[in-house]
């Protein structure tokens, strides 16, 4: 019985090692973050690790230990020996390849490889591969063979094939049998407590990289894959539903400010044009970088500029859902990519229609990337155009160049009907940065291909602006300029909580936005999901069903935002921004040392969470 019990115990013990190498890896290819880091919290990071290494290890073990059981029980059946060897080869290339698609995934997002990520290589396979392809493909397979011929010699040296002995009596068996379940059992379960291991276990800093690093990739994984694809609980229960329904109602009261006029006629065509990627930090005018967007500084020079605007999200998905139907992101879920769900969503393009407006969306990509066709479908969109509708040497990995797009959407305007109301969603900007020409920066850095893509993006928004002054239409026609989301780049600093990285800009500009407030700021806090109440609200139209949604001209409109992303959110206010992390439970940013407000931002952040999944998951 001790022999079996060695047999098992040795193979536990291979995959505690294999994820402890794991780790080590994880912290070594990310060595940048761990700058501010004292070497003895890097060891506890791999310390605290072990709960999840091992949950991780009980799950393997689960078939072996089976298997081990039946043939004890019944020697006389055989498999073969190799079987066993199959069976870790397999585990341990599967393991390897998941860790180095893990480096591009939490550089990009800022969370380890989860059902989200998943969901976007399977569904949106060529997008996968267009936003992974920055990604140092050498480096990252040299670690993935390193890993794997490594792992092998360690199993070789550990792992004991042995099948078990046939001559222990049967009530030992029996009872060793239990023994066994019941320790495979404990470890699976983390402890003998009322609750079972989970991610937060293994947070133990205020560095959130160092609890990131400590989590266990493959059960974060299993774990996340899990509770998407049949979970029906909100992760975000801060507060009982009905207090946490009045502090949201709270924060949405009516305001009874007077709202001001801004368009110059009440019925104006309205384009609205999503960015990609475009964050405030290429934006001179909010801070950003001088001579990246040279252009839109002459847009805003025209326009009125909303300067404290925030991303609700941290994806194109999200950001589409938030401005298009000013419904917040919801962190570890995304509406869009269901129908049942993103069909009862109200919408910009379904209120418009439904008052006398021509409908058209515009984007350059496979319109079935993250569900994009069927949102714009079902939302009273008359006319799609996607990637079907360019020749092929006016595209990219992922589609149409963005001035090609722009091309088509202002010629196509001519011949619409009016009142139009069209949406542009740009790609260009976005991985691998790849261009129609020369790249405006030099160098093969992702800063500055990100720089050039965003100059091109620039250029090319200028372009379609200066075309449409000499349309009979333009005098007549709002543009809404916003981006889908922020991004790390180009400034390379931000961890993925970082508020800096959800500040977009917002401009309005046109011949129907009065001369007076042409060359204006408002420098009220808001969101995208405010963009919907803003436009109405000035149409004349009723936005009662964009429940999440605040009128940014209304002079009575209280000031905050809300932005969040995998497991974490943000709350701002005029005075003060805090992050949290749901997995910890700690606040993990605070912008105002000073502030004395922080404990009711804080609430109203919870609460707003735990509504906007709440209605997601009842929708």
């Amino acid at each position: 019985m001790l022999k079996s019990f060695v047999v098992l115990l040795r193979f536990f013990i291979f995959w505690l090692l294999f994820f402890l190498i794991d780790q080590i890896i994880f912290l070594a290819y990310f060595t940048d973050k761990l700058k501010d880091a004292r070497f003895s919290e890097i060891l506890t990071s791999l310390l605290y690790g072990m709960r999840l290494n091992a949950s991780m290890a009980g799950y393997i073990s689960i078939l072996p230990l089976l298997v081990f059981i039946f043939l004890w029980f019944f020697p006389q059946i055989k498999i073969s020996k190799k079987a066993p060897r199959y069976f870790v080869v397999a585990l341990v290339v599967i393991f390897a390849f998941l860790s180095i698609v893990n480096f591009n995934i939490y550089r990009e997002w800022g969370t380890k490889i989860n059902y989200r990520a998943l969901d976007f290589a399977f569904n949106s396979t060529k997008e996968a591969v267009a936003s992974s392809s920055s990604s140092p493909v050498v480096s990252s397979f040299t670690i993935f063979f390193i890993f794997i011929f490594g792992s092998f010699f360690l199993a070789k040296r550990i792992i004991d094939y042995k099948m078990p002995q046939t001559s222990t009596p049967f009530w030992i068996k029996g009872l060793s049998s239990i023994l066994f379940i019941g320790l495979l059992f404990l470890c699976i379960r983390g402890n003998l407590g009322t609750s079972p291991i989970n991610q937060s276990m293994a947070y133990f800093s205020d560095k959130p990289f160092l609890n990131h690093a400590a989590v266990n990739t493959e059960w974060n994984l299993m774990h996340d894959l899990i509770n998407n694809k049949y979970g029906n609980q909100n992760p975000y229960n801060y507060y009982p539903e009905k207090e946490a329904q009045q502090i949201v109602a709270d924060l949405y009261q009516k305001p009874e400010g007077e709202v001001t006029s801004i368009l110059s006629t009440p019925r104006p065509n309205v384009v609205i044009i999503l960015l990609e990627s475009f964050t405030a930090d290429l934006i001179e005018s909010l801070g950003g970088e001088k001579g990246v967007a040279p252009n839109m500084e002459k847009l805003i020079s025209e326009g009125l500029l909303f300067k404290n605007i925030y991303a609700s999200g941290d994806r194109t998905d999200k950001g589409l859902i938030a401005v298009l139907s000013a419904f917040p992101a919801q962190a570890t879920r995304s509406i869009m990519g269901m129908n049942d769900k993103q069909e009862k969503l109200p919408a910009i393009a379904q209120a418009l229609y439904n008052n006398g407006y021509s409908t058209s969306f515009y984007y350059g990509g496979e319109s079935e990337f993250f569900n994009i066709k069927s949102y714009v479908l079902s939302h009273n969109y008359q006319k799609l155009v996607d990637i079907k509708s360019f020749p092929s040497q006016d595209l990219s990995s992922w589609g149409a160049f963005d001035h090609k797009v722009f091309e088509k959407n202002v010629a196509d305007l001519d011949a619409v009907k009016q009142p139009f109301f069209s949406t542009i969603l740009t790609l260009t900007n976005h991985e691998p940065f790849q261009l129609p020409g020369k790249a405006h920066f030099p160098g093969e850095n992702m800063e500055n291909k990100f720089r050039s893509t965003a100059f091109y993006t620039d250029s090319s928004l200028a372009a379609y602006i200066q075309t449409a002054k000499t349309k009979s239409w333009y005098q007549n026609t709002l543009f809404i300029v916003v981006a889908d989301h922020g991004h790390r780049l180009p400034k390379n600093i931000y961890e993925n909580y970082d508020p800096n990285r959800f500040r977009i800009p917002l401009i309005l500009l046109g011949g129907a936005l009065k001369p007076e407030f042409r060359g204006k700021t408002v420098e009220k806090l808001g969101s995208q999901t405010d963009i919907a109440a803003t436009l109405l609200s000035q149409l004349g139209v009723a936005y009662d069903q964009f429940k999440w949604s605040h009128d940014l001209l209304n002079s009575a409109t209280p000031e905050f935002s809300f932005f969040d992303w995998d497991n974490g959110f943000g709350f701002a206010n005029k005075h003060q921004i805090i992050c949290f992390d749901n997995i910890g439970k700690t606040e993990i940013y605070r912008h105002n040392a000073n502030n004395t407000d922080d404990h009711k931002l804080l609430r109203n952040g919870k609460a707003y969470m735990q509504q906007v999944f709440q209605e997601y998951l009842n929708y």
